[in-house]
């Protein structure tokens, strides 16, 4: 998946927050819903965005599906970006 994708998924707040909540669990859609005062349509439409751009895994366990995120994606963005800090005094 390329830049575009992962920023436009990474542009939305609820996206974003998603992804916090996974920092430290994979959980399921029901137990991401139970954090936002949205249908449970519409968290599976950001989650939709969201493995879409490979920023989560989904992992599928008896009548459950569960989200974890996927830090390689991540990480490929923050060196990426990386590339535009640096120190000040280099000329």
């Amino acid at each position: 998946m390329g830049f575009a994708e992962t920023f436009k998924a990474l542009s939305d707040p609820v996206r974003r927050e998603i992804l916090l909540l996974l920092k430290d669990q994979t959980l399921s859609a029901g137990e991401i819903a139970k954090h936002f005062k949205m249908t449970q349509a519409t968290v599976s439409y950001h989650l939709s965005k969201l493995k879409q751009a490979d920023l989560i895994f989904e992992n599928k366990y008896k009548n459950y599906i569960y989200y974890e995120l996927n830090t390689s994606v991540l990480e490929e963005v923050i060196l990426w970006l990386s590339q535009f800090g640096g120190d000040n005094n280099e000329k």
